[in-house]
């Protein structure tokens, strides 16, 4: 005879792994959030939406790619699930809205309660830097499709917004600034080529690199920042003269903010605003990657752009660094002729 457990489905691990994420999930509640976990659906009461003119409601799902093979590597699951956050939740503010709710999916080859535990612990954890409801999640164990230690994650939020309040390329104009965020590491983009570069110049991920100031391994295991509750802030205190955000994800710096610029203007970021992370430049030369290469793949340490007013720009920063985030003007938006027609030397450029 055979069982679930012959097939390599341990049901006793999964019901252990939900008894010891519920303290973290607990955590992340709101007010609005209806009974507990373990329902087969997650409430949210969205009776405080009748006070929007117009609410929109803002879905946004993600994953963080191939990271999740370095914190496998490096036998550390508790940092990841912050990353999973910020990428869902930091493209919802990107129009304006205001996450609510999350939920998490969780694949495994074999379900270790502990570290289960310890992923739902950064997910919670970075749902409480965005303040947002962990209101459900799925963990499934697929034996003989993933080995014992392999995982993937993805996760799914959603938002609202007043629609006279909604965000966009529409409100950019001509003589806007960009104001740029600092990127907190590599966050969860280009780690196929990083992984690329660690097997072709046979890196070790415990290595300790004097201008990281910590091992390699740790160094690309820095959790995504959650700009969130920043941006939020920023409308808040700007109201109109906040034109939109570009959250800079795969694709790199331009390829992103162009994503909110609209057609005949162009975003001109001034290189000499800010260096390169000592991480992005020591794997470019580790790997050889060319510059035109690196900027379209890694963030280069902008994660976050806010395009704004130039009236705004001091009142912008003012506000950021009472909050704890260090800002600074990188540079503009132009009428597309007045860019020259083609990447200006020391300047990014997006169309």
């Amino acid at each position: 005879m055979s069982n679930y457990r012959d097939a390599g489905v341990d049901i006793d691990a999964g019901e252990r792994a939900v008894e010891l994420m519920k303290a973290s999930i607990a955590k992340t509640t709101r007010k609005e959030v209806v009974g507990g976990i373990g329902g087969f659906a997650g409430l949210f009461d969205a009776s405080a939406l009748k006070n929007y003119q117009q609410p929109l409601l803002a879905t946004s799902t993600d994953g963080v790619g191939t990271k999740t093979e370095i914190a496998r590597q490096m036998g550390i699951y508790d940092t990841i699930g912050e990353d999973l956050v910020a990428m869902v939740v930091d493209d919802l503010v990107v129009c304006g809205a205001e996450p609510l709710f999350m939920t998490d999916y969780i694949a495994v080859g074999k379900v270790i309660p502990e570290r289960i535990a310890d992923i739902v612990k950064g997910i919670a954890r970075g749902c409480a830097k965005a303040n947002v409801a962990l209101i459900g999640g799925e963990t499934a164990e697929h034996p003989g499709l993933l080995d014992d230690d392999e995982f993937d994650i993805a996760g799914a939020a959603t938002g609202v917004v007043d629609a006279p309040n909604l965000l966009g390329a529409a409100k950019v104009k001509a003589g806007d600034v960009l104001l740029a965020m600092p990127a907190s590491g590599f966050h969860s983009n280009g780690y196929s080529l990083i992984r690329h570069i660690l097997r072709t110049a046979n890196l070790d991920l415990a290595r300790h690199f004097p201008e990281l100031g910590t091992s390699l391994g740790e160094e690309l295991l820095t959790p995504t920042e959650i700009y969130t509750l920043d941006c939020l802030a920023l409308i808040k205190v700007l109201g109109p003269n906040l034109r939109t955000f570009s959250h800079v994800t795969g694709g790199g710096l331009a390829a992103n903010t162009a994503r909110v610029v609209p057609d005949g203007l162009c975003a001109i970021f001034e290189r000499g605003t800010w260096a390169l992370p000592a991480a992005t430049t020591l794997l470019a030369d580790l790997g050889g990657v060319a510059q035109a290469d690196f900027e379209r793949t890694w963030n280069c340490g902008v994660g976050m752009v806010a395009v704004i007013d130039p009236a705004s720009a001091d009142l912008s920063l003012k506000s950021l660094a009472a909050r704890g985030m260090r800002a600074w003007i990188a540079g503009e938006i132009v009428l597309r002729g007045d860019s020259g027609g083609s990447t200006l030397e020391g300047s990014y450029q997006a169309r």
